[in-house]
């Protein structure tokens, strides 16, 4: 404890940064020692009534798909690397994805190198929008993922029922309804500390009985600036929080009556921005219903509205000091927000051999804007509307149960999709103009739909698939409002942007039995109309332009788990994706490189061990200068290898601890999808050089149910 204090007292003298990162470290240890004084009377806790249990894997290393092309999973388990602070940092675990990243949070996920609205990412049936015209808060940002209670994803556009223009996949966040045969309570909590000064609590408590219950659920997550495996200090601490409340009604055993609300707030520092995210507010509001077993065919009803809405500060003064010279010289701040409702009806229906899916849904979200220089001057200022987005879906999946081992599942959907320019100038500084596109407003109808055949083998566990889909995408607020330019000769992107339109087809096989799971999922597809950025520097910094192109796009993934022996099992998986941009004959950018990962895992009773190798190979296949709104291709990147070790120890039936050291060896590498370092953190302003990762990091959870 001295050696803390020691930092405390030195810290005082020197920099309110280091006196925060002083304080985190100090609580740190504090938990730590406390934990350990602890845990003597843990595991006197343990009653010989209480069998020990199999705990292996408790770190998870590798996801199997559930079904043809569906990823089902608990987010609250531990996994490798150290457990996720955002809801996309969890889904960089799962084969297939990747993350664009600018430091120690709020990444943007990439599914099979499709980013942005491509994925259509719910939780708990609403979407929460980022407000942000560079994506600093992604929509994951607001998704404390260990908070969930189920994590589904469907690759490709191979579902019409979550919302439209999924066209690289869906990404859905759910909280389960409590049930509770009589009264009683329940209490799930966790624990993690680990380098770099990362402390996460969770509490997730329910209460009720048969006509009802009461849920509340809080998380807190922070962390200082990393160091890369050179010992260099990564800007990248972070603080955030959320807390969220679910009321229940349960007249029967067949409804549901759920209220819902919650807030949330942060601060994020980035390596690979000139601002940092100072706020990162968040509420919430729904409300659903839900009737099972209402007949012979009429099977379900389902019902809900939900509001959510972001209010997000950029700045460049909170979190770090003005860099004094160039267009970021002094202190300024922008804030933005986006508030979002929609409402969706959705009813079941069952044949004997046919299951229908159908309804519609509707979202309506604005945003707005204000900025000025000097610190915290934009309060003082009105936010002006700059864009309305409005959306009404009518949708319906269809499931014939052909015979005992075939399915032919289809789906189809009706888009329309319109937006509004509300803004009256458009560009910066010496560059702003009149807006032409003020007032005007632009729509679209937009058809999608999907076919799908499976068929279980008779000789064999295994399931082949092979499905068709096409999806219409309207232009989202980064593509219509972002961009500096339209395509040549436009007005702007609002005025010339088309909507893009991607054919899939996605084939398959998964095959499973005690000892040996195994599955494969390809894919080729044509994208028409392909929204891609250009960037170009110049006199008043780097411009954007957007335009469309035509491109195709394949890869796929694969993997397979195998139990050794009795107590030792190896897991590996691969993810590859590939495009090209046929309309110049160019590499499409911004297309993460191969991943394998290589997992073994020893269980014995109620412990595990295990190690993961995580080989990430070159891209060479890059654009210079274009990609998306978010990031670009700077430069070729370059392999590497990363190996991390993980334990766990089941206590007694209620606690559980797991531990892990990721990058073992400490290696300096880089992901390919990333921010470089710009001016501010004394990075060269137009630096091609990519953010390094992480270096050795340990970290240990305690999980706790009650």
């Amino acid at each position: 404890m001295s050696t803390a204090n020691t930092r405390l007292r030195v810290a005082r003298a020197s920099s309110p940064f280091a006196l925060n990162e002083a304080r985190a470290r100090l609580r740190q240890t504090t938990a730590l020692m406390c934990g350990a004084l602890l845990a003597p009377g843990v595991f006197a806790a343990d009653s010989q009534d209480d069998p020990a249990r199999e705990i292996a894997p408790t770190v998870i290393t590798a996801l199997a798909p559930s079904s043809p092309l569906t990823v089902i999973t608990d987010p609250k388990d531990p996994r490798q690397p150290v457990p996720a602070s955002d809801g996309g940092d969890y889904l960089k675990t799962i084969p297939g994805f990747a993350l664009v990243r600018n430091g120690g949070t709020n990444g943007d996920p990439v599914l099979r190198g499709m980013f942005g609205s491509r994925l259509n990412i719910l939780t708990n049936g609403g979407q929460m929008l980022g407000a942000c015209p560079g994506r600093m808060d992604a929509p994951t940002s607001y998704i404390a993922p260990e908070t969930y209670d189920k994590l589904t994803v469907i690759k490709g556009p191979q579902t019409v029922l979550w919302g439209p223009g999924a066209s690289a996949g869906t990404i859905l966040f759910d909280r389960e309804p409590e049930h509770f045969g009589e009264l009683g309570t329940r209490l799930n909590a966790s624990v993690l500390a680990g380098s770099n000064g990362r402390f996460d609590k969770v509490v997730d408590a329910a209460a009720g009985g048969p006509l009802g219950y009461v849920r509340a659920i809080g998380n807190q997550a922070r962390a200082g600036d990393y160091k890369d495996g050179n010992g260099d200090s990564v800007p990248s601490r972070y603080d955030k929080w959320n807390g969220d409340v679910a009321l229940g009604w349960t007249p029967d055993a067949d409804t549901l009556l759920e209220l819902t609300a919650g807030k949330g707030d942060g601060e994020a520092r980035y390596a690979g921005r000139s601002m940092d995210g100072a706020q990162f507010k968040r509420e919430s509001l729904g409300l659903r219903f839900e009737k099972s077993n209402l007949g012979e065919v009429l099977d379900k009803l389902e019902a809900q509205v939900y509001y959510n809405y972001a209010d997000h500060v950029m700045d460049n003064y909170s979190l770090r000091t003005p860099s004094g010279t160039g267009m970021m010289a002094g202190p300024m701040a922008s804030n933005v927000d986006r508030r979002t409702l929609g409402a969706r009806l959705k009813a079941t229906w069952r044949w004997a051999d046919w299951q229908l899916i159908g309804g519609l849904d509707a979202q309506t979200d604005e945003h707005r804007q204000r900025k000025g220089p000097g610190i915290g001057t934009y309060k003082d200022l009105p936010r002006n509307r700059d864009a309305e987005f409005h959306n009404y879906g009518l949708f319906g999946e269809l499931t014939w149960y052909a015979t005992e081992r075939d399915r032919l599942i289809s789906g189809a959907r009706l888009d329309q999709a319109s937006a509004k320019d509300f803004r009256q100038r458009i560009g910066s500084g010496m560059s702003a103009r009149p807006n032409p596109t003020v007032n005007q407003t632009r729509a679209g109808s937009l058809p999608s739909g999907f076919v799908r055949y499976e068929h279980d083998l008779a000789a064999s566990p295994t399931t082949l698939y092979a499905g068709l889909g096409h999806a219409e995408r309207f232009p989202d607020y980064w593509e219509l409002f972002s961009p500096n330019q339209g395509p040549s000769g436009s007005l702007n992107a609002f005025d010339a942007i088309k909507p893009e339109k991607t054919t899939q087809l996605d084939v398959g096989l998964q095959y499973k039995t005690e000892d040996l799971e195994a599955w494969a999922s390809g894919y080729v597809g044509q994208v028409r109309d392909f929204i891609l950025f250009n960037y170009q520097p110049g006199m008043m910094g780097t411009t954007s332009q957007a335009r469309n192109v035509d491109a195709r796009i394949m890869g796929g993934e694969l993997g397979a788990a195998y139990r050794l022996t009795a107590n030792w099992k190896a897991d590996a998986t691969l993810a590859y994706a590939w495009g090209k941009n046929t309309s110049d004959g160019k590499a499409l950018p911004q297309m993460p490189p191969l991943e394998t990962r290589l997992g073994l895992t020893y269980s014995r009773d109620n412990w595990s061990a295990g190690g993961l190798w995580r080989v990430v190979a070159q891209q060479n296949r890059v654009d210079l200068n274009e990609g998306n709104v978010v990031g670009k291709d700077f430069s070729r990147s370059a392999g590497f290898g990363v190996f991390s070790l993980n334990g766990a120890y089941r206590i007694n039936a209620h606690v559980k601890v797991s531990s892990g050291v990721d990058n073992l060896f400490d290696k300096a590498y880089a992901e390919h999808l990333n921010l470089a370092g710009n001016a501010g953190f004394g990075y060269p302003a137009n630096d091609p050089t990519a953010i390094n990762e992480p270096g050795r990091t340990f970290w240990t959870k305690v999980d706790m149910s009650f």
